[in-house]
């Protein structure tokens, strides 16, 4: 119902897009799915982790969990890294939303602690964010990443001397792959590339945000 910058699907209601427009395509997200209504956080690209189940709206949270049937975790992006969580079992879920800060301060070990399951049975999925060709960080964004793990030197590729390509697809993985979580998927997409697919708040500050789900199902 989204028009103009925010034309399309947004979903997000702190953007200035016309709040009944966001009413209406938060609706037709739920009848697509078959759902009930999220619980819409309000990201600060902190650590901060909530229980679907008991969470409020617009709390203050970067990341969700569940173990109970129907209960939406989700979270909203358009440029930061969205992961999607599950165990084995498919008893257990969780969504994170990972900028850069929240990547360095440790939203994905923080969101892997609140499932409480076993690392090796926990399986991650990487939604679209910007590409490594296109996210230009400056160097306290790298020394924030090298100070606590130098092998994450390999996801910057120098341009200048204060200037950096960043990869979080790759500073994800390596996170991930420290807690012994090995079943990782995905990645490889760039919102700032492909304009058809996905907003970019790097590429258009005024825009809409994306939204990436997940959720346990009742038995068949």
């Amino acid at each position: 119902m989204s028009q103009g910058a925010y034309q399309s699907m947004n979903l997000a209601d702190h953007v200035d897009d016309d709040l009944e427009c966001v009413k209406k395509n938060r609706e037709i997200l739920s009848a697509a799915l078959n759902i009930k209504q999220p619980v819409w956080l309000q990201q600060v690209h902190g650590v901060n982790v909530v229980d679907a189940l008991t969470a409020e709206h617009h709390c203050k949270a970067d990341a969700v969990f569940s173990n109970q049937v129907g209960e939406v975790c989700n979270v909203l992006t358009a440029d930061c890294l969205p992961l999607l969580f599950c165990n084995k079992q498919g008893s257990a879920v969780a969504a994170a939303h990972a900028g850069w800060r929240g990547l360095a301060e440790g939203v994905i070990e923080a969101t892997v602690d609140a499932m409480q399951q076993s690392n090796q049975d926990i399986m991650v999925w990487l939604g679209p964010a910007i590409g490594p060709e296109k996210f230009e960080v400056g160097r306290d964004v790298h020394d924030a990443f090298v100070k606590k793990d130098e092998k994450s030197a390999n996801a910057f590729v120098r341009l200048d001397k204060e200037h950096y390509l960043a990869d979080i697809y790759h500073l994800a993985r390596l996170r991930l792959n420290r807690m012994g979580i090995e079943h990782i998927y995905g990645g490889g997409l760039c919102t700032f590339s492909d304009e058809e697919k996905f907003y970019s708040f790097r590429k258009n500050p005024v825009t809409g945000r994306m939204a990436s789900l997940i959720w346990i199902e009742k038995s068949k």
